[in-house]
């Protein structure tokens, strides 16, 4: 498998609500997967901590309820 790198487009609050569930799965366990899936998923989640700036602000939550919402109205 030849590696070629794939871009996917999201909005901020889309990011958003994915990093939020990535690190609550991976904080919980939750996630059934076996070690490559494992891999991708943590990768992904540290790709979109270095693009955010939203998990190091103090009202996280709030802003993630937002984003949340904001998905849902999309």
């Amino acid at each position: 498998m030849t590696d070629v790198n794939v871009e996917l487009r999201l909005t901020s609050a889309e990011a958003l609500v994915l990093f939020e569930w990535l690190a609550a799965a991976a904080d919980a366990k939750e996630l059934v997967v076996d070690e490559a899936e494992q891999r991708v998923l943590r990768d992904l989640e540290s790709q979109l901590e270095t693009k955010l700036v939203e998990p190091l602000m103090p009202n996280y939550t709030e802003l993630v309820n937002a984003a949340k919402a904001a998905v849902l109205r999309a």
